[in-house]
C-alpha cells in the first residue's frame, strides 16, 4: 500500500479523490483495496471539517427510509398510530412523540438525533469541555471504534464526533459521563476520557441492535432478576440472557474495557430512553458474569428514575476496607444476591456452612442456577478465591459471545 498522508489542504483533497478514482475497483483485502478504504475515511473526515452539512429533518429521514424500503404511508400506521397521525407527521403538522420516535428508530433505523430534533434547536456540544486529542485514539482505532487513518491526532475532533453521532451522544441525558458522582462505584485511577469513549461505543453498539420490543418502565423487578438468574443453568446461559433481555427491550452489550478504566459494567440510557447494560467481562468467569449482570439489572429496576441516572461499576471496590459505599450500589448488590440465592435459603444452607463440591452442587440444583453462582458467593464471603475454583468457569463466557 502506498504511503498515505493526512489531508491538510485542497490540493491534498483533490489528489486523494483522483487516487480513489484510480483504485476504486480494487478488491477488498488487496494493498490497493486497503489504500482506497483509508483514503475514503480521510476524505470523509476532511469533508466533515470543511464542508459540513446539517442533519436532515425528521420528515426527510422518514421519507428517505420509506423510499429505500419500498414503504407507503399505510406501512407507518403500526409505528405512528393511525392514518391521520401518519399524514399529520409527514406534513409537519404533528410533532413526533417519544413512542413514535422509538418505533421509527427500531424499525426503520433512523437516528434518534434526527427524530428528536426540534426546529431551531441547538444540540448540546458533547466536546465543549473535552480535548478530543486526549482520548485513547490509537487503541480505539485498533479496535475499530473509529477509522484507523494516518494522523489520528489531526482528525481527533472529527473522529470523536463520529463516535458521538453513532451513539446519539448529543441527546443522551447524563453525559458527559466522566464527571464525578456520589453514586458510581468508580476507581479513582480511572481515565475519564477512556471511560467516556467506552460508554459512547456501548451506546453506538446498542443503537445498531434495532430491537423490536419496547422497554416497559417498571418491568424489572426482583422476580424478573430471578428469571434471568435461572437461565444460568443452561450451558449457553449468557447468550440466552442477552436474547431474553432483547425481547424485553433492553440491549446487553459486551465490550472489553479500555486500559485505565477498571470497569466491570454500566447502565446507560439511549436517546430514546431505553436502558442499556454494558459488560466488559474483565474477569471472564461464569460467577462474575451473573452477579455483574444482575447488579446492573438491579440498577435498572431500582434506580433509573431521573434522566441523568447513569451507573458505572468497578465491582472490585465492593466493601473495600476504609471505603465509603454508596447506598445505591449497596442496594443493587443486595437485589442481585437475593435474586441469585435468596438470603433465607443461604443463611441455613450447608453450602455456606460447609462448602464442598457436593453441597455447592446440591444448592445449585435446588435453586435451578449454575454451581458457579454458589461457589462465587462462598469465595466472596470468605475472601478466599482459591476455594471451589473448579466451579467458576474461567474463560467460559467471552467465547460464547465471540462465537456468536
Amino acid at each position: 500500500m502506498a504511503t498515505i498522508k493526512p489531508i491538510r489542504s485542497e490540493e491534498d483533497y483533490e489528489a486523494a479523490l483522483v487516487r480513489i478514482e484510480e483504485i476504486f475497483q480494487s478488491e477488498i483485502g488487496t494493498p490497493e483495496g486497503d489504500e482506497c478504504e483509508v483514503l475514503f475515511s480521510l476524505v470523509e473526515l476532511y469533508e466533515a471539517r470543511h464542508y459540513p452539512i446539517g442533519p436532515p429533518t425528521a420528515i426527510d429521514a422518514i421519507e428517505y427510509a420509506m423510499e429505500e424500503k419500498g414503504l407507503t404511508p399505510r406501512d407507518l400506521v403500526p409505528l405512528i398510530g393511525s392514518r391521520a397521525k401518519v399524514s399529520e407527521v409527514l406534513s409537519g403538522k404533528r410533532d413526533i412523540t417519544m413512542s413514535m420516535a422509538r418505533a421509527l428508530h427500531d424499525h426503520l433505523g433512523i437516528s434518534a438525533e434526527i427524530l428528536l430534533q426540534k426546529p431551531g434547536m441547538a444540540l448540546a456540544d458533547p466536546l465543549s469541555d473535552l480535548d478530543p486529542r486526549k482520548f485513547p485514539l490509537q487503541t480505539m482505532a485498533k479496535r475499530g471504534w473509529i477509522p484507523d487513518v494516518p494522523g489520528l491526532q489531526s482528525y481527533a475532533e472529527e473522529l470523536i464526533l463520529g463516535l458521538v453521532e453513532r451513539a446519539d451522544g448529543h441527546l443522551v441525558p447524563g453525559a458527559p459521563l466522566y464527571r464525578k458522582n456520589d453514586y458510581r462505584r468508580v476507581n479513582a485511577k480511572t481515565n475519564p476520557y477512556a471511560l467516556q469513549a467506552w460508554c459512547w461505543q456501548v451506546l453506538a453498539l446498542a443503537n445498531r441492535q434495532h430491537l423490536d420490543a419496547s422497554y416497559e418502565p417498571g418491568s424489572v423487578t426482583i422476580d424478573f432478576l430471578r428469571k434471568v438468574a435461572q437461565l444460568s443453568s443452561r450451558e449457553d446461559g449468557p447468550r440466552r440472557a442477552q436474547e431474553f433481555l432483547a425481547a424485553q427491550g433492553i440491549p446487553l452489550v459486551i465490550l472489553s474495557h479500555l486500559p485505565r478504566t477498571h470497569l466491570d459494567g454500566a447502565v446507560l440510557r439511549t436517546a430514546l430512553d431505553r436502558p442499556v447494560i454494558g459488560l466488559t467481562l474483565r474477569y471472564d468467569r461464569i460467577d462474575n458474569f451473573w452477579f455483574c449482570l444482575l447488579h446492573e439489572l438491579a440498577h435498572v429496576g431500582l434506580h433509573m428514575e431521573a434522566e441523568t441516572d447513569v451507573y458505572i461499576d468497578d465491582l472490585s471496590l465492593r466493601n473495600v476496607p476504609g471505603g465509603t459505599e454508596a447506598s445505591k450500589e449497596t442496594e443493587a448488590d443486595e437485589w442481585a444476591e437475593e435474586a441469585l440465592i435468596p438470603n433465607t435459603v443461604w443463611e441455613t444452607s450447608p453450602a455456606r456452612q460447609n462448602p464442598t463440591a457436593m453441597t455447592v452442587y446440591n444448592l445449585a440444583q435446588e435453586l435451578g442456577i449454575h454451581p458457579a453462582i454458589v461457589a462465587g458467593r462462598v469465595r466472596y464471603e470468605r475472601n478466599n478465591y482459591r476455594l471451589l475454583s473448579q466451579f467458576v468457569g474461567t474463560g467460559e463466557v467471552r467465547r460464547q459471545f465471540e462465537e456468536s
